[in-house]
């Protein structure tokens, strides 16, 4: 960036996935752009929301970028012509919990889908995001592989909220949940009654991209803010600082890989 732009009381909406927020990645990331842009009175205001609603309110015109993490959604969405510039950003993936004794004896298991199966067989506890994130998209899309109906599981709960509050449902419940490796970090040491049970499976990679929302679509969106915010998180000092990012035990909790594709999940402790 070579010169200075004034741009005084000028807001952009961030309409992103939860993770990104309660692992507190863009608590991170955000100051640092202000540091970098050429735009100096720009700010960024994050709603933080389920990857369902995230596009919904773009849709509507109430948010000037995305960081969302379910491509098929994201497709359809770049397709309706309402996303502009998309582009990875970084992974991690979703790990299935549960409690320690394990009924299910997923731990065993040699797949998610064989996990989703064992876990609908015991009819053993299991809690829902519900709430049409990415991750709850995700999660259907197993239950339907694994030929599951949930309507009939007498375990199955829906919880209709966000991770970090469905995860502390699982764990009160002792029930089993799949959740986003980065805020099951941010939380483990919170949990008392829950552990990591299963990964690995490449059916469980979560990759996480970042657009801009269309102005032909809704002429009043911050395009050039959203785009300098894009170029920051999609360049070297946004991907070192989210390839820095790890929680007190040094776990990385995201896997920056703009312009590279996605790249094979390492397991940590």
């Amino acid at each position: 960036m070579n010169t200075t732009t004034s741009h005084k009381g000028t807001h952009i909406v961030l309409a992103s996935t939860t993770s990104p927020q309660n692992s507190g990645l863009l608590t991170v990331l955000i100051p640092e752009y202000y540091k970098w842009t050429a735009l100096k009175e720009v700010k960024i205001d994050v709603v933080a929301v389920g990857t369902g609603a995230a596009l919904e309110i773009a849709r509507r015109g109430d948010a000037d970028i995305l960081l969302v993490h379910d491509p098929e959604a994201e497709d359809t969405f770049v397709a309706e012509g309402y996303g502009l510039g998309r582009q990875e950003v970084m992974y991690n993936d979703f790990v299935i919990l549960g409690p320690s004794t394990d009924p299910a004896g997923i731990k065993k298991a040699d797949s998610a889908i064989s996990a989703f199966k064992a876990v609908a067989g015991m009819d053993a506890p299991f809690v829902s995001r519900g709430d049409e994130s990415g991750t709850h998209d995700r999660e259907k899309k197993l239950w339907k592989l694994a030929g599951v109906d949930v309507k009939q599981m007498k375990g199955f709960i829906t919880a209709g909220q966000g991770m970090v509050d469905t995860l502390k449902t699982a764990d009160k419940l002792r029930a089993y949940i799949m959740s986003d490796r980065g805020t099951y970090l941010s939380l483990k040491d919170h949990l008392r009654h829950i552990v990591l049970l299963f990964e690995g499976d490449p059916a469980l990679n979560n990759q996480y991209s970042v657009m801009a929302v269309n102005p032909a679509k809704h002429p009043h969106v911050r395009y050039r803010e959203a785009r300098d915010f894009i170029e920051f998180v999609t360049g070297p000092v946004g991907q070192k600082l989210i390839r820095d990012f790890t929680d007190k035990l040094g776990n990385v909790l995201f896997n920056p890989n703009a312009g590279l594709g996605e790249i094979k999940i390492q397991k940590v402790v």
